[in-house]
């Protein structure tokens, strides 16, 4: 595709990028697909992602209590648990304010390594990283922002999500479909949203505006992007998705040269149809 090519032209040491459709088919990629780059939150729908396998295996139940009095496992996911951005410190009651949480999904995960009895960091290779064939991924540290990946793996997950295999296709519905529907809060990097909708460790297009994704993108879109200027959307209505990762943190620069290229790619999936 050549609108990938545009990324040559980000300001950036080093960029990758790939887009594949909804059944799996590489359309192009551009620039080194298998450089591992930290992933920043991408690395949020990655631990989402294991954290709907234990669901599916029985090791938690989505409404089952986590984190804050009143929380759940599934507000934990959404961002709506109360708990501060950086912080284990309640700052709302459960399901009243989307606050974006790497906290939560810190919270998140030592639940779930309780619950299944396996350090969080193996539990991710073992239900989704292994299966996927994604073998130059890691996620040590924190499950909201310390994984390192490729293109060439995020295309793999990119593809799972699209067509799963190791989930119930109704499961990856819930994650794509908005939790708490109707909540304000703030997107970090673009400012406060009304509404800012969220999904199961995904991020909802909807109607954000200004928004990382492109002007095109139908509302169905749904993906996270990353501080280390990263992002993986999928969009239903193109049936594709399109995997970015850089090496120079998030920034004015991001916010400029996202969005073209984003709706340069959907122009040209269009063109192609």
């Amino acid at each position: 595709m050549q609108s990938l090519a545009m990324i040559e032209n980000w300001p950036v040491p080093t960029a990758a990028a790939a887009v594949l459709t909804s059944d799996g088919t590489l359309l192009g990629t551009h620039g080194p697909t298998a450089h591992r780059f930290p992933l920043a939150s991408v690395t949020k729908p990655l631990a989402a992602y294991a954290a709907l396998v234990a669901y599916e295996e029985g090791a938690v139940e989505l409404d089952e209590p986590a984190g804050p009095e009143g929380s759940t496992v599934r507000h934990l996911l959404a961002h709506t648990s109360g708990l501060a951005f950086d912080e284990h410190r309640v700052t709302a009651p459960p399901g009243t304010r989307r606050l974006y949480s790497n906290a939560g999904f810190e919270v998140l995960g030592d639940h779930l390594a309780k619950a299944t009895e396996i350090p969080f960091p193996e539990y991710v290779r073992q239900a989704v990283l292994e299966p996927l064939g994604m073998t130059s991924t890691t996620v040590e540290g924190s499950p909201a922002k310390d994984g390192v990946s490729t293109v060439d793996d995020l295309v793999r997950f990119a593809a799972e999500v699209q067509a799963p295999r190791l989930l119930d296709p109704r499961t990856v519905l819930q994650a794509q479909t908005v939790v708490h529907p109707g909540l304000k809060g703030v997107l970090p990097g673009y400012g406060h949203q009304n509404p800012n909708d969220w999904g199961l460790g995904f991020e909802i297009r909807d109607s954000k505006s200004p928004h990382w994704t492109g002007l095109s993108s139908s509302p169905a879109t749904f993906g996270h992007f990353g501080q280390s200027g990263t992002f993986l959307w999928v969009d239903p209505a193109a049936g594709a998705a399109c995997v970015a990762l850089t090496d120079r943190a998030f920034g004015p620069w991001a916010a400029e040269v996202w969005t073209p290229f984003t709706d340069a790619v959907l122009a040209e999936l269009g063109a192609s149809r």
